[in-house]
């Protein structure tokens, strides 16, 4: 009923730049809070931060700083600018998103999109 769908990854250089997008579609009324997860091979998934309706953020403080996270709510999308990265950050990156078709919110998850920084 609700699709999201990452785009935006790939391999980048230490010190470079990605810009991933998350796009909603589907049975929306209105997005909620939305954030972007990843998980880096042998670890567990980490929340990298979110955005609530109004745009307020939170960054898990590895990536403060560096990532920046935004939202087009006329597009339902999200975005995530990543810059300086570095080895660590290497990893599937997913969006998720709180979806509201009255009288129900659910939490609706993408399949990710591969991030590796690596020279």
């Amino acid at each position: 009923q609700v699709q999201l769908v990452e785009s935006g990854g790939g391999l980048v250089q230490p010190g470079g730049s990605l810009r991933l997008s998350c796009v909603a579609s589907g049975r929306i009324f209105r997005l909620q809070t939305m954030g972007w997860y990843r998980q880096a091979p042998g670890k567990q998934r980490e929340l990298v931060g979110t955005i609530t309706s109004i745009g307020s953020t939170n960054y898990t403080d590895s990536v403060k700083g560096r990532f920046t996270i935004s939202r087009d709510n006329a597009k339902n999308t999200m975005y995530l600018e990543m810059n300086n990265l570095n080895a660590d950050d290497t990893a599937v990156y997913s969006c998720c998103a709180q979806v509201t078709w009255p009288p129900r919110t659910d939490t609706y998850c993408g399949q990710g999109t591969q991030v590796t920084v690596s020279s």
